[in-house]
């Protein structure tokens, strides 16, 4: 229906202040599975962001932002370039970060891309789209998913775009999940397993997790892949078939969803042990050396309150910010 011919560059990261390539991983299962909904062919939602269905992705980093990835970066067969940053929460200096970005993208491409940022949160928008100065203004394209056509997205051939659709300002909630989880049943055997995975990560962004998992056990041809949902095969499988732009963020980001939802009942103990190795292997590998005062506050973190810091790990600047409630 929206044909997107394209072409993902490589596994690794293209680092945007000079030739060293590296392997990055993303902090939480929201940013992972958007990033892959957008970047397969045939995406509306792309469509209605940036104007065209024509676009080669690039990972890249942007210099001497903390550190922070730029979400995606797509090359037009013209030449331009258009960033899409998701955001599931508000940020006081968020057009600051997008500035940022602009630039560290503009000195590695010599190209001024087209911004678009994606609000996907729960909360109200409230951040800007603008930085004004005196005699200068920036300004970028700020999309809350809200006020996008939810009917549209839910009419697309793309289960992507259904499962989207979801996050959309909907009239019906409860018809629009039955909408959703039938389209996916509908689906060929290879993309339902996935695509339902990928629904109960991004209903969870509207707390619609649990509903829409109801709402799948009434439906027979659903009930193999739910129960194996439970046990991480279906989330297993869609880590082995993202894409190259994401194959590696998606196996950490599956990780967290497991632990995050907990894989067996009984072995609390043992999955909050896990969670906290692997929290403290991310922010390692994000700020460097963890100090022994970050261990130990993480040590006396709740389980839910682990699950917290993960998901804030993303857009955290500082180690201090994993603890901001």
């Amino acid at each position: 229906m929206f044909p997107l011919p394209f072409s993902v560059i490589a596994e690794r990261h293209e680092s945007i202040s000079g030739g060293r390539h590296y392997l990055a991983c993303s902090m939480h299962e929201y940013d992972v599975t958007l990033k892959s909904i957008l970047t397969r062919p045939g995406s509306a939602l792309l469509n209605a962001l940036t104007g065209t269905s024509s676009l080669r992705w690039l990972n890249v980093e942007a210099p001497q932002v903390n550190n922070r990835r730029v979400d995606l970066l797509g090359e037009s067969p013209k030449g331009d370039l258009v960033h899409i940053e998701l955001q599931a929460r508000n940020e006081k200096d968020f057009s600051l970060r997008m500035g940022e970005y602009l630039f560290g993208i503009a000195r590695r491409y010599r190209r001024i891309p087209r911004q678009v940022a994606l609000y996907v949160g729960e909360p109200a928008l409230r951040m800007k789209d603008s930085v004004e100065g005196s005699g200068w203004t920036y300004r970028f394209r700020l999309v809350d998913i809200r006020d996008l056509n939810g009917d549209h997205l839910l009419a697309s051939e793309n289960l992507g775009d259904n499962i989207l659709a979801v996050l959309t300002q909907i009239r019906n909630q409860r018809e629009t999940l039955r909408r959703i989880l039938s389209q996916i049943a509908a689906g060929s055997r290879e993309e339902r397993g996935k695509a339902l995975a990928e629904f109960f990560i991004v209903a969870g962004l509207r707390k619609l997790t649990g509903e829409a998992k109801r709402e799948a056990k009434k439906m027979p041809i659903l009930n193999d892949y739910f129960e194996d949902l439970k046990h991480d095969k279906v989330m297993m499988a869609m880590v082995r078939e993202q894409s190259a732009v994401a194959v590696k963020e998606s196996q950490v980001a599956a990780r967290l969803a497991g632990l995050a939802e907990g894989r067996v009942k009984g072995r609390v103990e043992g999955r909050v042990e896990g969670q906290m190795e692997l929290l403290l292997g991310l922010v390692g590998k994000r700020f460097g050396s963890v100090p022994p005062r970050v261990r130990k506050r993480l040590a006396a973190l709740k389980p839910d309150q682990l699950t917290s810091a993960s998901l804030r790990l993303l857009d955290a600047r500082t180690i201090d910010e994993l603890f901001d409630e």
